[in-house]
């Protein structure tokens, strides 16, 4: 078999990489990096977080690094994590482990010298890839480099096992497999996530969705979003999800991929759910999304119905960003490309009158001026934002109408 190595990347050979390895060298062998980093490097994928291996204990590691003037946070020590920060970036350096116990949701970890057992406690093949820094040298205990290859997503050796030991696992195989995944999942994962999707039910909503959101951001998320709906996983934690969920995010993608959108989870989630913002309103708290997400998502499920003709009120009522989200979602198949369209190179205008100037016209300060504002404001919204001329044409017959009815 070719001899498999890191290709020669900036970041491989960048200084604060550079800095950090020379620490951490003990008898001459470097750390391992470690995941991510490795796997996104050998697909040629952009690489943004590197993180790192040692059989230094954290406080070794930590002391190396204050002697080498770089700065060491106890991020997870407990479970051996330290994050050095090197000229304003981040590296995860994690002391190697082997599980002690584990209940699902979290685990006892006790820190190890041997590679093989860091490696047999991580969860997909693809992310227990090893390589040293400074020649590129791959370390695969678990063919790895096979699966890579093959675009496989599978468990490292029992499934069932690697699930019972962290139920989030479910889900991040499906957002693992909608990344890196082939046409054909791996049947033994699909098997175990099914048996075990009641499991879920014990983790944190605040886990489960942050999992979700992640999957939905993808590019492609649809082929994973589909299995769960199949084999039950949604039930556990997002059970008013239809059978027809797919076909309406596939409906949305489709938009999206024409529109050249890029992919927003929450338009997404929108897109899964049913337009009803009461029900949307229960599975945002459940969900234990932020007030700004509860607020969007809230938006996102009434039902707007969104026209050439009003999608620029829409964008000055609820924002640019809304309205392109309610037009992707909500659009006519007709309308919704021309109602995209009104909106590029469109500024929002900005209502060109304000109390000051009723004032002016004539009116007492008080709730009259509050009223005949916003009675102004609707008409310049219907009558397509006209400028501050006619906008004042409107003002003054307004301000007539007010003191008409007044006197």
């Amino acid at each position: 078999m070719t001899e498999v190595r890191l290709p020669e990347t900036s970041w491989l050979r960048s200084e604060s990489l550079t800095q950090l390895v020379e620490a951490l060298i003990t008898d001459g062998v470097p750390p391992r990096l470690v995941g991510g980093a490795v796997r996104d490097a050998l697909l040629g994928l952009p690489v943004s977080d590197v993180d790192l291996a040692t059989p230094l204990t954290p406080n070794d590691v930590i002391a190396r690094l204050e002697a080498h003037n770089i700065r060491a946070v106890p991020t997870g020590i407990a479970h051996g994590t330290v994050t050095a920060v090197i000229k304003g970036q981040n590296f995860e350096v994690t002391t190697l482990r082997r599980d002690v116990s584990t209940d699902g949701r979290r685990a006892t970890v006790a820190f190890s010298t041997e590679w093989q057992q860091d490696a047999a406690r991580r969860d997909f093949t693809i992310n227990a890839l090893y390589a040293d820094p400074l020649t590129g040298e791959i370390f695969d205990y678990h063919q790895g480099l096979d699966d890579l290859a093959t675009r496989t997503v599978r468990f490292i050796g029992d499934p069932v096992q690697r699930i019972a030991e962290d139920h989030l696992r479910i889900l991040r195989f499906f957002r693992f497999y909608a990344r890196f995944g082939s046409d054909s999942p791996d049947d033994a994962a699909i098997a175990a996530c099914r048996a075990a999707v009641h499991s879920l039910k014990s983790l944190s909503r605040e886990r489960i969705t942050d999992e979700l959101l992640k999957l939905l951001s993808l590019s492609t998320p649809l082929a994973s979003i589909t299995l769960m709906i199949e084999n039950g996983v949604f039930g556990a934690f997002l059970p008013e999800l239809t059978e027809s969920a797919a076909t309406d995010l596939r409906h949305l993608i489709d938009r999206e991929q024409q529109a050249f959108e890029s992919p927003s989870a929450l338009r997404r989630l929108a897109a899964l759910i049913p337009i009803q913002a009461e029900q949307a309103d229960k599975i945002a708290a459940r969900l234990k999304l932020s007030t700004r997400q509860r607020k969007y998502l809230n938006l996102l499920t009434t039902p707007i119905a969104v026209t050439a003709s009003n999608v620029r009120d829409i964008a000055y009522l609820y924002g640019m960003a809304s309205a392109r989200d309610i037009a992707l979602l909500r659009g006519a198949d007709v309308e919704w490309q021309q109602s995209l369209t009104l909106l590029d190179d469109w500024d929002i205008p900005l209502f060109p009158i304000k109390g000051g100037d009723l004032i002016t016209l004539g009116l007492n300060p008080g709730p009259l001026v509050a009223a005949t504002l916003q009675q102004i404001e609707r008409q310049w919204i219907a009558q397509g934002f006209p400028d501050t001329a006619a906008t004042l044409l409107l003002a003054d017959q307004a301000v007539a109408e007010a003191l008409s009815n007044k006197n």
